[in-house]
């Protein structure tokens, strides 16, 4: 049994790291470990977070200790936050990392413990829309850290490019987010959401930005082959990017009958509702590391299409439980004919019964373990 502390956001920040910040504390728990979250006073200035809010309305999470602590952008709270766990004790912090932004703040922290060993638990070593500061930044906290885990093979090689001590690494998939609801029928998902049963849904899931390729998605949804079938398709999501260029896009190509709009971010209860009524979980992404999305379609058993860069084919092996395309509107309309010419639902649904055992919390669990010794 040890004493860990989970340095990152979680509650009451929303998103898609803190519940995995959360869910990942509940399996240290479950393995016989003490486990506590340290999040921030402030994660972002105001005028650098685009989107409506960065908080949830959901209640505390029962069972774990979540303290506000610290603040990113002052370095004196950093110092006293970095002397505070040095002197509780503690066996482990791991440090959820995901943008160049905190790498002053968890560095400057990890400098001041000198009692526990320091694990960096890497969501995206350089941002998807990286700059030259994230590339000076990122060495500052890569120095101050004793080991490495990161969630997918491409990203670990960045890490390694940055590396120079070679410090321990190892790599675990994103494991599932369990946390949503149940698998439920179709049927009951289209009445909650006032949905036509006429129509099959593809959803696009998640914050809205120029790298995850909706773009590309419309203009494969306007293909004529596709037309002959009764589908609508759902982008559900926050638009952190203009969404001016979006609808007129969809006016151009014909498209206003056929997708469906809901931009906002979707409380955790609702989540299950968007995927209990799709077909396939479409992320056409121009550029990624892995994503949270695939592994809630996981849970719900969706096939999914993912476009064939940083380490979504990993996760998504093609003609498995989905596909993995080239990275072009052309390859996406491919993909989505072949999966409703062919009804390839039922082989897909059946491989991801299968295929989403490999993506276990224990097994992320034991991977920073491994690493820290």
């Amino acid at each position: 049994m040890g004493k860990i502390v989970i340095l990152g956001t979680a509650h009451p920040y929303r998103g898609g790291i803190a519940a995995f910040n959360e869910r990942l504390a509940r399996q240290f728990q479950a393995d016989g470990h003490e486990v506590s979250v340290v999040t921030f006073t402030l994660q972002y200035p105001s005028f650098l977070f685009p989107g409506k809010t960065q908080y949830t309305t959901a209640p505390v999470p029962d069972g774990l200790s979540i303290e506000r602590g610290v603040n990113s952008i002052s370095p004196l709270n950093w110092l006293k936050i970095g002397r505070k766990l040095n002197k509780g004790n503690y066996d482990m912090v791991v440090f959820a990392y995901w943008m160049s932004f905190f790498a002053p703040c968890y560095g400057t922290i990890a400098r001041q413990i000198k009692n526990a060993r320091c694990i960096a638990l890497i969501h995206n070593m350089m941002p998807h829309e990286g700059s030259l500061l994230d590339r000076l930044l990122t060495p500052f906290f890569v120095k101050s850290m004793d080991g490495f885990v990161s969630l997918s093979k491409s990203v670990l090689g960045e890490v390694e490019r940055f590396d120079k001590h070679d410090k321990p690494k190892a790599w675990a998939p994103h494991p599932i987010y369990d946390h949503y609801g149940p698998k439920e029928a179709r049927e009951m998902a289209l009445q909650r959401l006032g949905l036509d049963k006429g129509f099959r849904y593809l959803l696009f899931f998640g914050l809205v930005r120029a790298y995850k390729g909706l773009d590309w998605l419309l203009s494969a949804f306007s293909d004529e082959r596709l037309r002959a079938f009764p589908l609508k398709l759902l982008v559900v999501g926050e638009f952190y990017d203009d969404k001016a260029p979006y609808l007129e896009q969809i006016r151009s190509l014909g498209l206003q009958d056929k997708v469906v709009i809901v931009d906002q971010f979707v409380p955790d209860e609702q989540v299950k509702n968007y995927f209990n009524v799709a077909d396939i979980i479409v992320q056409p992404y121009k550029s990624a590391t892995q994503s949270g999305v695939t592994q809630i379609a996981y849970h719900f058993e969706k096939p999914m299409l993912v476009t064939d860069v940083g380490g979504l084919s990993e996760i998504v092996p093609n003609g498995v439980v989905g596909y993995a395309t080239q990275p072009n509107p052309s390859s996406i309309a491919d993909a989505l004919v072949d999966f409703y010419e062919n009804s390839r639902a039922e082989g897909f649904v059946k491989n991801i019964a299968v295929e989403k055992k490999k993506y276990s919390w224990e097994r992320m669990a034991e991977a920073i373990m491994s690493v820290a010794k």
